[in-house]
């Protein structure tokens, strides 16, 4: 039996644990908190944040294989116990240009893929004219550690942007050296693929999604994304590159902008299972969690393919401070025909914060994206107050 160690013990880590039952894998999870997702389904936990690499040592004796639920990660120190024969699964030279999202935008380029324009924010004084070349508004976003809108922002103009800069939360937490500034797309969609590749090279993509996301935060994703077949073609190609480039073992999430005239730009990389894929669960062949486990173990790639029309999944967003399980609203959203809830049993809930999703398989009538919203729409009035 194969034990997968798996740094990061949240929501993306736990919903492994169906697949690791199935494919006959346990999982060993190191993470900080006793009350994380991931601890109630791990055959062993080592309590240490995801950075602590001398945790991840000895995580690594108890496992075959590690792998990541997110990418808050020390490569540094994780690459001496790589040099002594610890299998990392993707490579840790598949995250290295990933994980500062100026080096990310950097490597995208010298790839050829198409990426907005962008520029490190470290030398002030040419500020204003590189700002001129981008013109406003534009985008400033922390190099590090941004996920769901956090260390984002769309500035309007140049006062708002010295403003966030010498705003003390900001500089507390976000050194002003780590962030880049990027032109602000006028996209008409967000889109989406999960990607994954394996030991002997071979890659699978799952149906191109669109996601629609508010406050900067993934709302819904719609499975398939109603785009052309040339455009989903361009994607998978710009897919193949990267993971080929990287040589990744693993599934990677590729964000991406389709703007008004049609152009594909990428947007952001996650080196590991991705929101946008939760529809895989309930909606594909075999779920995204599965692919993943299957390519660190060194299984053969299921197939991704859509076992139904489409679908559209739903995050259960928090909109307020509380310790509730929403047991009523849950139930309600469950009795939506073709309704599968995920709930993460997180302990608090925060504005924001993920504590589950749901997706909804659609059928030939009503798998166009005007009926998928209107589902969506739907689950949102029952889910959040008025």
């Amino acid at each position: 039996m194969k034990r997968v160690g798996v740094i990061g013990g949240g929501q993306l880590a736990w919903m492994m644990a169906d697949a690791a039952q199935k494919l006959g894998v346990e999982l060993v999870v190191q993470t900080p908190s006793v009350h994380d997702p991931a601890v109630s389904i791990a055959k062993e936990t080592v309590f240490a944040p995801v950075d602590d690499a001398t945790a991840t040592e000895i995580l690594a004796q108890k496992c075959d294989v590690i792998t990541f639920e997110n990418e808050f990660v020390n490569l540094d120190a994780l690459s001496v116990l790589a040099h002594q024969g610890v299998c990392f699964r993707p490579r840790l030279e598949a995250l290295a240009p990933l994980l500062d999202k100026y080096h990310q935008r950097c490597y995208l380029g010298g790839l050829g893929l198409p990426v907005p324009q962008f520029f490190a924010l470290d030398e002030v004084e040419n500020l204003k004219s590189k700002i001129e070349y981008l013109g406003f508004p534009v985008v400033l976003k922390s190099r590090r550690h941004g996920y769901d809108g956090q260390g984002t922002f769309i500035i309007q103009d140049f006062a708002t942007l010295e403003q966030k800069l010498n705003d003390e939360t900001i500089t507390k937490t976000l050194n002003q050296s780590l962030f880049l500034l990027e032109e602000f797309v006028p996209f008409e969609r967000e889109l989406a693929i999960i990607a994954a590749r394996s030991v002997e090279g071979k890659i699978v993509t799952y149906p191109v999604v669109e996601t629609q996301q508010e406050q900067q935060v993934c709302r819904r994703v719609i499975a398939p994304a109603e785009i052309t077949p040339n455009q989903v073609a361009e994607i998978q190609a710009i897919a193949h590159t990267l993971l080929n480039s990287l040589e990744v073992v693993g599934i990677f999430g590729i964000e991406l902008f389709l703007s008004a005239d049609g152009k594909i730009l990428v947007n952001e990389i996650a080196p590991r299972t991705h929101n946008s894929g939760h529809f895989s669960i309930d909606a594909c062949e075999t779920s995204q969690f599965e692919q993943h486990l299957r390519a660190v173990c060194g299984l053969p790639l299921g197939n991704p393919a859509l076992q139904c029309a489409g679908a559209v999944m739903v995050n259960l967003l928090g909109y307020e401070n509380s310790h509730s399980d929403y047991q009523s609203q849950r139930q309600q959203i469950a009795e939506i025909p073709q309704a599968h809830v995920h709930w993460y049993g997180k302990t608090e809930s925060r504005p924001g914060r993920k504590l589950g999703h749901v997706t909804v398989l659609l059928d030939n009538q009503n798998r166009e994206s005007a009926s998928a919203i209107a589902i969506a729409h739907s689950i949102e009035s029952i889910w959040y107050p008025t």
